[in-house]
């Protein structure tokens, strides 16, 4: 372990992990809310339109919310099939109406059966198989018999229990990754760490305890990627699944029950002070 590395990056935790954080960050979206179906739809939401200018990520959820009457959970419930009218014209860079309405009715789907969202993640009744069309349900089912679940097991259930309605639209599947497409994950990885990880800081939830800190794999998304490369905790030369668990690995010598801590760490040094475009990247 690097002891300078460590007290660095614990320092930038401490600078980012923080209420201050949340403004300007998509998790200000599921942070409008107090019920927990709100938090996580407009989490999981809001993780999934996380691509672009952080800006424009924030006000497209923020219209989405407006279209679901500003109650995204009871609009799911409650809907009726005019009320879907004025979805049709929601767009976000390649997420259209006809993701807007798959979505709806997954979240319908799931919530007429399940009180949260972590079981369509960490289902706790495995007899509840919905389809096996990826086969990942029924390896998720055994590896769940044998053992804690992982966060690779976890994402691969959770696509094909996401896409297990019939005539589900092929065009939105490319906006759910899984580790078994060899994808980081890194707007699902993001999403888990804001439902699982918890430090009282306010800005991670804490909601979700099937999956524990311990378990989570790093964001990955550009601007870590390039910091963490820099600084070693990367050595793998593409970047997906494998990457996204070596950088946690490496993390984890850090800290090992809290390695996603470091996400803030890296993130805020990739885009807030900008190492690898203008700001200074020392060596550890």
């Amino acid at each position: 372990m690097n002891d300078n590395l460590k007290s660095f990056l614990d320092q930038k935790v401490a600078q980012y992990n923080r209420p201050e954080f949340i403004a300007n960050d998509p998790v200000s979206i599921p942070h409008m809310f107090t019920k927990k179906q709100d938090i996580e739809i407009m989490g999981f939401w809001a993780a999934t339109l996380a691509w672009g200018q952080r800006v424009t990520i924030i006000k497209k959820c923020r219209e989405l919310i407006t279209l679901m009457d500003g109650a995204p959970y009871d609009f799911i419930i409650n809907h009726e099939e005019p009320d879907l009218k004025k979805l049709l014209h929601f767009k976000h860079r390649t997420f259209n109406d006809i993701d807007t309405l798959y979505f709806i009715a997954f979240f319908r789907q799931h919530y007429e059966n399940y009180d949260s969202l972590e079981d369509a993640f960490v289902p706790s009744n495995k007899s509840v198989i919905l389809n096996d069309s990826e086969g990942s349900i029924r390896e998720y089912a055994l590896q769940q018999a044998e053992g804690d679940p992982t966060v690779e097991t976890a994402l691969n259930y959770f696509r094909s229990y996401f896409f297990s309605l019939p005539d589900f639209p092929h065009r939105t599947k490319k906006h759910v990754s899984s580790p078994s497409q060899k994808s980081t994950c890194k707007r699902l990885n993001m999403f888990l760490r804001w439902m699982v990880r918890n430090d009282n800081n306010g800005v991670d939830f804490s909601i979700w305890n099937k999956l524990k800190p311990a378990d989570l794999i790093c964001p990955c998304d550009l601007h870590v990627d390039r910091v963490a490369r820099h600084l070693k905790l990367i050595t793998r030369k593409q970047t997906d699944w494998q990457t996204a668990v070596e950088l946690t690995e490496g993390l984890k010598e850090l800290d090992p029950l809290d390695p996603v801590k470091y996400d803030f760490a890296l993130f805020g040094l990739g885009i807030e002070e900008r190492w690898g475009i203008e700001g200074i990247m020392p060596e550890f």
